[in-house]
């Protein structure tokens, strides 16, 4: 087999979206590789925040005064209608595209990611995301919902699953001392794109309404030009070390004192179905996702129905006793609950990967997963005595261990799969985040509404629900315990490994790129600094923002 790559051919040179164009000359800062996957996480992550668009657009036609779909018009006929407003169930078929595509197109190109490298995958992300915002904004100035389920939905999802795992490979081979911590900085931006997204969309849109327009569209397309801005320069920034790089300083731990699920081996994407422990780490994400996304889409309603008046000081007022003033107020703690909830979410991506550097992949699952069933399970004791303190903290640590879920598995994967096609793997894993998607938010809104159906007071309809959730992280904790190192013979062969990298176009040092030299150049200190500081000050704009929306609750 000709496993030759153009550096190979006389008078080649790689073009610059190249894999080989890529690989980080001597005294490049490997700090600078975080800040440019964080730069398209935080841009893709606004499809958590998706929900900001939803009223404005149920209203674009009618106003003041919607004009509703009759009964008789269906979900087909409203993807093409132009003489009545959307509903917002239509709309949010959006938000389970998102996640569905996103698992699907990362599992697909995975593989290609990997020999592509990360600088052509995130721009193919960039052209996906922001191209289907712009889609989507012509959509919605001609009203025709398909464009939005098309360009956002399906479109915007394929940007969603490449721009996702486009770090993943690249910063584990960047931090192999710290591998959890280096896929958690990354991963916390996905988490935190709705709470920078969200409040941007908001203010442009009260800029651009009109009598005529909620001013959604041009929101799109403003948005999808700072996106480009953002996510090219992330792209762009992308570098990949030389396959024999290691940090200064470093030594890979000794084979007697390694950790026995560590390995040094590598699983070929292409067998990954047949590996067992796949499939565990699949059950594993998806359970503890599963639990977690149902939660997430239900954080508002839940709290409001389950304390209703308590939380205003009327205690003997149920929920359906509260006028309308009194249903505003309690609609504003519940949002401060749902912002608390995301800066869990974010944080958690961030601390839990971080100490599973040190505590190990396995037995950070299984403190999820103990832990998350004691609290699952303490919810409807603390809600029918009014413990809100105690109903709050234990959902704010079960989204902290949601997030930490998704930020840990990178690293599990390449602990256990090895870090050559970790990306791949890590998209084939995704397809349990698209599972996790759509079952999740619809047993608890499925359980919710037959329970109402039958009588159950509002206080109570989610009981049972929090028993059930408790009882798949029981399902996901025996599974988390099942996992095993992996046998040697789902390994590669020394010659397949080698073939391998030269399909990836893998180079064992810089000088084989970028020739022989004494140069001395470091990457500036200054260099680094803006780069992070293009990242943190918008995160940071957010998360004070859902802070403050988040005091609300304690006051």
């Amino acid at each position: 087999m000709n496993t030759a790559t153009t550096l190979d051919l006389p008078g080649s040179r790689p073009g610059f979206l190249d894999k080989e164009r890529t690989i980080a000359g001597p005294g490049f800062s490997r700090w600078l590789v975080p800040p440019a996957a964080l730069a398209i996480h935080l841009c893709i992550g606004m499809a958590y925040g998706f929900s900001v668009f939803w009223l404005p657009l149920s209203r674009a036609l009618g106003g003041a005064a919607p004009k509703a779909c009759g009964a008789d018009v269906s979900l087909l006929d409203e993807l093409f209608t132009t003489t009545c407003d959307w509903r917002i169930s239509s709309m949010t078929g959006i938000f389970i595209l998102f996640f569905v595509v996103l698992g699907c197109s990362a599992a697909l190109w995975g593989g290609w990611l990997e020999r592509a490298g990360p600088r052509k995958a995130g721009l193919v992300s960039a052209l996906c995301w922001c191209g289907g915002l712009v889609i989507s904004a012509l959509g919605i100035y001609v009203h025709q919902l398909w464009m939005l389920w098309v360009g956002s939905g399906i479109i915007g999802g394929v940007g969603l699953g490449l721009g996702y795992i486009s770090p993943v490979s690249t910063l584990i081979k960047w931090f192999p001392d710290r591998r959890g911590m280096a896929t958690g900085m990354a991963i916390m931006g996905f988490g935190g794109g709705a709470m920078v997204g969200a409040p941007l969309a908001n203010a442009l849109m009260r800029h651009y309404a009109g009598p005529g327009s909620p001013g959604v569209w041009q929101t799109f397309l403003t948005m999808a030009a700072i996106y480009a801005v953002f996510m090219v320069a992330g792209a762009l920034g992308y570098r990949v070390p030389a396959a024999n790089w290691k940090p200064e300083g470093w030594t890979a731990p000794a084979a007697q004192t390694r950790n026995a699920m560590i390995t040094h081996g590598h699983v070929h994407v292409k067998n990954i179905w047949s590996v067992p422990q796949f499939w565990l780490v699949w059950l594993v994400l998806c359970l503890n996702v599963t639990a977690g996304i149902g939660i997430l889409g239900m954080a508002s309603p839940l709290l409001q129905e389950v304390f209703g008046g308590r939380l205003i000081n009327q205690d003997s007022l149920g929920f359906a006793q509260l006028n309308k003033e009194q249903l505003a107020a309690i609609a504003t703690i519940a949002a401060g609950f749902t912002g608390l909830l995301s800066l869990f979410n974010i944080g958690g991506r961030f601390i839990w990967a971080s100490l599973s550097d040190k505590l190990g992949r396995k037995m950070t699952y299984a403190v999820f997963f103990v832990v998350g069933i004691v609290l699952y399970a303490s919810v409807p004791w603390s809600a029918h005595n009014g413990h809100l303190a105690l109903f709050v903290g234990a959902f704010c640590i079960i989204l902290s261990f949601y997030g930490g879920g998704f930020s840990t598995v990178p690293a599990y994967l390449a602990d256990l799969f090895g870090t050559q096609m970790v990306g791949a793997i890590h998209g084939r894993l995704l397809t349990a985040w698209s599972a996790a998607g759509i079952f999740g938010p619809m047993l608890i809104s499925s359980l919710r509404e037959y329970q109402l159906s039958i009588g159950v007071p509002r206080a109570q309809v989610y009981d049972i629900t929090m028993y059930i959730l408790a009882g798949l992280l029981v399902l996901g904790l025996l599974c988390n315990l099942a996992i095993r190192p992996v046998n040697p013979k789902h390994f590669m062969t020394d010659e397949e490994l080698a073939t391998e990298k030269a399909l990836a176009h893998e180079r064992a040092s810089a000088t084989a790129v970028h020739g022989q030299g004494t140069s001395t150049f470091r990457t500036p200190a200054i260099l680094v600094l803006f780069a992070w500081a293009c990242v943190v000050i918008p995160l940071a704009y957010g998360f004070w923002g859902t802070l403050q929306q988040a005091v609300v609750l304690f006051r």
